[in-house]
């Protein structure tokens, strides 16, 4: 598992056990072609599942060059490996890869339009996986779940941390996309790979919201009392365009034999929210 100390990485990590090691900055460098060879050499994988990446959107706008080296060329080097190791490499991917200018669910088979830095760059380490014989590319979106050691807070625990604050938070209130729980999203892909699972698929929790209509939840379930304003992305801008509408359709994945069932993005809030992990 590459990015094991972020929050996927750290979540599937701990799903897996003794079946897999974990590897992370400074241990695995993705852009660095000889880290890479002894991970592998070290390890020995027969599965890559690939959660490490440059997520910073807007900060991707200013240094091209490195998101670029991470997610595409770090992917490239990710596949010579595997190839050479006879391994699987699942990559995760994102709703950034769309526009957004659709009104209905984004499909597999729908037409990327990435319009940053960041969603060109994973659209990119999408089709280098896709040249492997043994890939399963999972595209997901507006992850939220435990930290793991190395990663960056959520917007839930953004939001939790706002309320303490006193101060109206404002949201976007014309963006949507589907938030999804990161323990809900590694059980997907154990499904999966259990199913022996090839191609591309959508894994997220079920439904679609705004970003301001899941801050108010996250307050309404934490039980923090703050005020929560509506803003449009005209009003909030910001370094990198990021779609409006980009919420992904599962049905592909629902039609899965075995397939772990994604439940709905509020229910999964919730069952985060009440575990008390990491916030």
């Amino acid at each position: 598992v590459t990015g094991a100390g972020g929050r996927l990485g750290s979540e599937i990590r701990r799903l897996f056990g003794v079946r897999a090691t974990g590897v992370d900055l400074p241990e695995l460098d993705l852009t660095d072609r000889e880290s890479v060879r002894v991970a592998f050499s070290r390890c020995r994988p027969r599965l890559v599942i690939n959660t490490a990446a440059y997520t910073h959107v807007d900060q991707a706008e200013s240094e091209p060059e490195l998101c670029w080296d991470v997610n595409v060329r770090g992917v490239e080097r990710l596949v010579e490996a595997c190839r050479e190791a006879s391994a699987t490499l699942v990559q995760i991917s994102t709703d950034y890869v769309f526009d957004g200018r659709k009104t209905s669910a984004y499909v597999e088979t729908d037409e990327p339009n990435p319009l940053s830095a960041y969603g060109r760059s994973k659209l990119e380490a999408e089709r280098i996986a896709a040249a492997l014989p043994n890939h399963l590319i999972v595209r997901t979106a507006g992850l939220f779940g435990p930290a793991g050691p190395a990663s960056r807070g959520s917007f839930v625990e953004t939001m939790l941390r706002l309320a303490e604050g006193g101060k109206p938070i404002r949201v976007v209130s014309d963006r949507f996309a589907s938030p999804t729980y990161t323990c809900d999203l590694a059980r997907a892909i154990e499904s999966l790979l259990r199913a022996g699972a090839t191609g591309v698929y959508h894994v997220v929790n079920a439904g679609a919201t705004t970003w301001h209509e899941l801050a108010v939840e996250i307050l309404r379930l934490a039980g923090r009392h703050a005020v929560v304003e509506p803003v449009l992305c005209a009003d909030y801008p910001s370094a990198a365009a990021r779609p409006r509408f980009s919420a992904l359709d599962t049905r592909k994945y629902d039609q899965t034999p075995g397939r772990f069932p994604m439940p709905r993005w509020s229910a999964a809030l919730a069952a985060y929210l009440a575990s008390g992990r990491g916030h």
